[in-house]
């Protein structure tokens, strides 16, 4: 299915939600804007997460004002990798990843050594808003490094994968992984070269990958093919997922996990403005699913029963 050039009364008639759309009958209608720090603050985010029994990765600190940026190398000395992220960034902007500390010295996925005064600039910039939305001062957070699942070994290249679920009132409608590739530099943003790999709801099994919005069978670095993958602990990521419509109060939502070797799955960010790509990913329009929710009007429908009724009625083989 092929989205790019066509009329959006075409593709609105195909499923496909558009960006108009989007905005006005699903974020402005579903998500109240009281409520958008609580997804738009990362710094935010973890903490309410942790608040509700949600894994997040491991804070090692936050830095809050220029002269904090010196006590850096103290606070990552004994941690083998770091990332570094704005607490209000978005689209994966100003996120600095370090996978090995050597000495006191830092090296990113590829190998490249980012030099202790590379990475005060960073943090400066970070801190001076270069990367928030609307330009406005921010903090710096210090995360632990996620460590690879060995399940991803071959389907990302020099990154973590992770797992972009859409949640409607409370239900997993569309899921996605995003795998890293050399194009990318390592992070699984779309955008920048990143795989998007449509997985079934009811499985959690690859459908169909894109890389630029163009189909696509293999990954391009390492060869594997992309529709073999199956996401593990699919269950326990769809009601994280789901779980984190009470926890943040929005109706239309993007929720970003990854799968830590050791501590599973990690609730990573949430997103009031989850992008349409997905639906390139899964080869199909989303709209199906959200008139579907719609029409169940008010429910009183527990987690676990959300999660049931999404694997039901949206997994590959449902008829809508």
């Amino acid at each position: 299915m092929k989205f790019s050039l066509a009329w959006p009364s075409a593709l609105s008639s195909k499923g496909v939600l558009g960006m108009n759309k989007r905005n006005i009958d699903y974020i402005g209608r579903c998500n109240p804007r009281k409520f958008y720090k609580r997804v738009d603050d990362k710094l935010t985010t973890k903490q309410l997460a942790l608040a509700n029994n949600i894994a997040v990765p491991s804070l090692i600190g936050v830095v809050r004002e220029q002269h904090e940026i010196e006590d850096i190398p103290a606070m990552v000395a004994s941690e083998d990798g770091f990332v570094i992220k704005p607490s209000k960034g978005s689209g994966g902007k100003g996120i600095l990843v370090i996978t090995k500390v050597e000495a006191g010295r830092y090296y990113k996925p590829n190998g490249q050594e980012v030099t202790p005064s590379e990475v005060y600039r960073h943090v400066s910039n970070v801190l001076s808003g270069l990367f928030s939305l609307g330009g406005n001062p921010d903090v710096a957070i210090v995360e632990g490094l996620i460590q690879f699942d060995p399940v991803f070994d071959g389907y990302s290249y020099e990154g973590v994968p992770d797992i972009r679920l859409i949640v409607y009132k409370g239900f997993p409608v569309m899921g996605m992984l995003r795998l890293s590739t050399a194009a990318s530099d390592g992070k699984a943003n779309l955008h920048q070269g990143a795989v998007g790999v449509g997985v079934d709801i009811g499985t959690g099994k690859g459908l169909h990958a894109v890389q630029f919005d163009e189909p696509i069978d293999f990954h391009p670095d390492t060869n594997k093919k992309l529709t073999d993958i199956e996401v593990p602990h699919w269950d326990f990521l769809l009601h994280t997922a789901s779980k984190a419509y009470e926890m943040s109060e929005m109706g239309y939502l993007g929720t970003d996990m990854v799968l830590d070797r050791d501590k599973g799955p990690l609730l990573l960010e949430l997103n009031a403005r989850p992008g349409l790509a997905i639906q390139i990913a899964n080869n199909r329009g989303i709209l199906p699913y959200l008139d579907n929710v719609d029409k169940l009007g008010n429910h009183n429908m527990t987690v676990d029963e959300r999660v049931e009724y999404a694997k039901k009625h949206f997994c590959h083989s449902a008829q809508l």
